[in-house]
């Protein structure tokens, strides 16, 4: 029996609770964070699954039908694609959170993505409807809240499960934390964890209206100021920001930093090995203050971080290193802090 899902780019709509009609657009009328609907095709993989709007991941079959909306992905390790390259309706799930787009190019190592035909846009009224009508509103602009920045050297680098532990933390400290991730192609199981570790509340661009943040900078700009503005005007503790992939990617990532600016009050850069900290050092000028990751993994990759870059590492994923992790808080944010039992 045919299944229709709402994937998780569809969880700041109103789609359940509020009727909708799909229609055929001409692909000029196409737009970023258009709400589409695709119909499963084959053949089948292990990649035939959604991520729905809990955040959870459901098993889809051909002939299911799934609401998503049209986006652009340029991953490093996966694959890059865009919804401006869709021939004759063929499209693909250029993530399982419904990003719907055609891959230019995509890894060899992977199971075959998604394939879906375009069935149509939702309408309501005779026009589109599309993620910005949902997006956080803010009047203000400002942003002071003190900041606890992740950054990536790559896409897979560890930067959610650190920012879980920092979470944790400050958390368990009684400390108001909130969680965002400011870039990167949309997936909610990220940010969802960054609650579940305890984090008050979870923000990320699909907030405001960005399928991914694969845009042009002012676009980028034009969204993210207000939902730092709201994340502000909530008077959080602190804010654990991640930025998704890294500063050098075209996600935005390097715009995400500087519209923080001088709030962050901690780097964590999550690299995938330690000469990609000298990489992003170099190439980028980020000078971190602490380094965790797969560049962590051993005594040995700890080693070389220092001996290459002069930085402390550590390997957030072993309990057994967390209290260096609440230690390290604790001399740079000037707090005293304890670890949870």
């Amino acid at each position: 029996m045919t299944q229709g899902f709402l994937a998780s780019l569809a969880r700041i709509a109103d789609f359940e609770s509020n009727p909708y009609d799909v229609r055929a657009l001409q692909h000029a009328q196409w737009a970023g964070g258009d709400y589409v609907l695709g119909e499963i095709t084959g053949p089948s993989s292990e990649l035939y699954a959604v991520e729905t709007c809990s955040g959870a991941m459901a098993p889809v079959k051909i002939g299911d039908e799934i609401i998503g909306a049209l986006g652009e992905r340029a991953a490093t390790l996966e694959g890059v694609g865009s919804y401006t390259q869709v021939e004759r309706g063929k499209m693909h799930a250029l993530t399982a959170a419904g990003l719907f787009g055609a891959f230019t190019s995509f890894a060899a190592t992977l199971p075959s993505p998604m394939s879906l035909d375009y069935r149509g846009h939702i309408v309501r009224d005779g026009h589109k409807v599309t993620m910005r009508q949902f997006a956080i509103r803010a009047e203000a602009t400002e942003f002071s809240t003190p900041t606890i920045l992740l950054v990536g050297t790559s896409m897979s680098a560890g930067k959610t499960v650190t920012g879980r532990r920092v979470c944790k933390v400050l958390s368990s400290n009684g400390y108001t934390v909130i969680g965002a991730k400011l870039t990167g192609a949309g997936r909610y199981r990220d940010i969802a964890s960054f609650k579940r570790a305890g984090a008050s509340r979870i923000f990320d661009f699909v907030d405001v209206g960005l399928p991914s943040t694969v845009v042009p900078e002012q676009e980028f700009r034009d969204a993210i100021r207000p939902l730092l503005a709201h994340i502000n005007s909530l008077r959080p503790d602190f804010l654990v920001a991640e930025a998704g992939a890294s500063p050098l990617e075209p996600y935005n990532g390097d715009v995400a930093i500087d519209e923080l600016g001088d709030n962050v009050c901690c780097k964590i850069l999550c690299a995938s090995d330690p000469y990609a900290v000298v990489g992003v050092q170099q190439a980028f000028g980020l000078q971190p203050d602490l380094v965790t990751g797969p560049a962590a993994n051993t005594s040995a990759a700890v080693g070389l971080v220092m001996k290459l870059a002069g930085l402390p590492a550590i390997n957030v994923i072993d309990r057994g290193t967390l209290p260096a992790l609440r230690d390290f808080l604790t001399r740079k944010l000037s707090l005293n802090l304890e670890w949870p039992n």
